[in-house]
C-alpha cells in the first residue's frame, strides 16, 4: 500500500513540474512591450525619464526610448528616418518636420511660456533701472523694450546707479543657448525680434534685413552658449549669479524644481516673465503609427497629462497645473496677457541666419 502511495505522489509531483514548465514557458512568450523610439528637445527629457512616466507607458503596451537634440537641430541635423516620433518645442520647427515628412497630423500635448531666471539683487537692480516692474497679478515683468535699449547704449552692471549689490563689469545681457541650434534662444529672438519691429512679427526681406543688426549685440555680445536648454538651466542651478545673472528659460524648467520641493531652487532665485513673451508649444510629429500612439497619449491620457503638469508644463487641463500652483505656492503668472507669435520657420531661420553672418 505505501509503495503504490508513493507512486501515485511521484506521478502527481512529476505532473505539478510539468504545469509549472508550460506557465513559465508560456510567460516567457507573453509579448513584450513595443519600442518606440523618439527625438525630442533637451527639456522635456526629465520627463520621459520618470519611471512613473515609464510605467503609464507600458500599461498601454509601450516602451518610449528619447535621444535629445536641440530643436532646431531636430529640423536641420537629425536623421528622423531612425525615429517614431520628432518632438521638438515649438509649432513652426514641427510644422516644418510635418511639411518635410509629409506627416498627416501633430500633437500639442503641453506648452510653457518663455520666462527669465534671476536672482533677487539683479531684480532689484533692473527694477531701479526701470527694466523690471511688479504686475498687478503678482508675478514680476522684464519691459523688453526698455531691456533693448540698455543693450543699445552698451550698459554694463557696473554702470547701473546705486549698484553695491552686483559690481559685474560686463554687459547686462539675458544669457541664451545657441539660437542656431536650439528652440528657447530662437523663441528669445522672436520675442526681442517682435519689439525691434515695431511690435509686429517680421514678415519680409525687408524687416529681417533692418531689425537683425539692431538685435544682434543681444545674442553675439554673449560669447559662448550652450547648445540645449538643459545645460543652460544646470549652470544656473549650479554656478549663481556669478556666471548667469539673467537666463533664458522654459517656465517649466524652473516650476519643476518649485513643484518636486527638490530644493534646487533656493529662495535668492526668481522668475520673471519677459513682456512680451511667446509660448512654446512643445508639438510632436508622429513618423511611424507607434509614434502616433505616443502623441495620442499624452494629449489624452490623463495621467500622463497629469505627470507632465507635475514637470511644470501647461496642459490642456488647466486646473492640474493650478492646483499645483496653489499647493506649492509656486511663483508663476496664472495668466499672460502679453503674448506673441514667432514668425514661420523660414522668416525665423533667415533672421538667425543674418545674424549668424555677422559673427566675427
Amino acid at each position: 500500500m505505501k509503495r503504490w502511495i508513493g507512486v501515485i505522489l511521484a506521478a502527481v509531483l512529476a505532473g505539478v513540474a510539468v504545469v509549472a514548465i508550460l506557465l513559465g514557458n508560456r510567460a516567457d512568450e507573453a509579448p513584450e512591450a513595443l519600442v518606440v523610439r523618439g527625438v525630442i528637445g533637451s527639456e522635456k527629457k526629465p520627463f520621459f525619464d520618470d519611471p512613473r512616466v515609464k510605467a503609464a507607458f507600458a500599461r498601454h503596451g509601450l516602451r518610449v526610448e528619447v535621444d535629445t537634440a536641440g530643436s532646431r537641430q531636430i529640423v536641420t541635423d537629425v536623421d528622423l528616418s531612425r525615429y517614431g516620433f520628432a518632438f521638438p518645442s515649438s509649432v513652426p520647427a514641427a510644422e516644418r518636420i510635418k511639411r518635410d515628412r509629409k506627416a498627416v497630423t501633430t500633437y500639442s500635448p503641453f506648452y510653457s511660456p518663455m520666462a527669465v531666471a534671476t536672482f533677487e539683487p539683479i531684480a532689484k537692480l533692473l527694477a531701479g533701472a526701470g527694466v523690471v516692474r511688479d504686475s498687478d497679478k503678482g508675478y514680476q515683468i522684464l519691459d523688453i523694450r526698455k531691456y533693448l535699449d540698455l543693450i543699445d547704449k552698451g550698459t554694463r552692471w557696473d554702470q547701473l546707479p546705486g549698484n553695491s549689490a552686483y559690481r559685474a563689469r560686463k554687459r547686462i545681457l539675458l544669457t541664451t543657448t545657441d539660437i542656431r541650434t536650439s528652440n528657447s534662444a530662437a523663441m528669445y529672438l522672436a520675442a526681442i525680434g517682435y519689439v525691434a519691429n515695431g511690435e509686429d512679427v517680421p514678415t519680409s526681406d525687408a524687416q529681417i534685413a533692418k531689425i537683425a543688426p539692431v538685435i544682434a549685440p543681444a545674442v553675439l555680445d554673449q560669447g559662448f552658449s550652450e547648445s540645449t536648454s538643459e545645460a543652460s538651466f544646470d549652470d544656473y542651478l549650479a554656478l549663481g549669479a556669478g556666471k548667469t545673472p539673467l537666463l533664458v528659460v522654459y517656465e517649466a524648467q524652473y516650476l519643476a524644481h518649485v513643484f518636486a520641493g527638490d530644493g534646487a531652487i533656493k529662495p535668492e532665485m526668481r522668475l520673471i516673465y519677459p513682456s512680451p513673451t511667446v509660448l512654446s508649444k512643445h508639438t510632436l510629429v508622429p513618423l511611424t503609427q507607434p509614434g502616433d500612439r505616443v502623441g495620442q497619449l499624452l494629449t489624452k491620457d490623463a495621467e500622463l497629462q497629469a505627470l507632465a503638469a507635475a514637470y511644470g508644463f501647461r496642459t490642456t487641463d488647466p486646473q492640474a497645473f493650478a492646483g499645483l500652483v496653489a499647493k506649492t505656492g509656486a511663483p508663476a503668472a496664472a495668466e499672460l496677457v502679453d503674448v506673441v507669435e514667432p514668425p514661420t520657420y523660414e522668416r525665423l531661420d533667415q533672421l538667425i541666419t543674418t545674424i549668424d553672418s555677422a559673427r566675427p
